[in-house]
């Protein structure tokens, strides 16, 4: 009888692990599409000094058309499609932690043109400045990882 449970097991970690690889394939490809894989774009887009690309404007809408509605239903329901549990962010206060994170991540995707999404599309398409951006973006989350357990 474990034997059935045990292969259903695997069934709906088989199903789970095709399914968040085609999620991740779908958001490259729109990665892609959208222009955000492409650093040059991306500093466009920033510049709005000088000479403004706000075509990834149209980008970002896009992905909150798709994604509010979606976050709606997943907090409504509370499980995935895949009667998962969904967890989400209970914390609701803004801290120093939080400022200090949201700033260095914007420098650094200010100064690179580089998100980590992007950075991943990057790595798969044999970028240089895409493995030199995620050798760094590594080398943070070790640094992050190693002054938060110092604390």
């Amino acid at each position: 009888m474990s034997g059935g449970l045990e292969m259903a097991g695997r069934k709906s970690h088989i199903v789970t692990l095709l399914s968040a690889g085609c999620a991740g394939l779908l958001f490259g490809f729109g990665l892609l599409l959208g222009g955000m894989a492409n650093p040059e774009k991306v500093l466009g887009f920033l510049d709005i000094a000088g000479l403004w690309d706000p075509s990834l404007a149209l980008v970002m809408a896009g992905a909150l058309a798709i994604g509010a509605p979606a976050y709606a239903l997943a907090s409504f329901r509370g499980r995935s499609f895949l009667e998962l549990p969904i967890d989400k962010p209970t914390k609701q206060t803004l801290d120093k932690r939080l400022v200090l994170g949201s700033a260095s991540f914007g420098i650094g995707w200010g100064l690179a043109g580089i998100c980590p999404g992007p950075a991943f599309v990057l790595l798969g398409s044999g970028s240089s400045k895409g493995m030199v951006f995620f050798a760094f973006m590594l080398l943070g989350f070790v640094l992050f990882e190693w002054f938060d357990r110092s604390r």
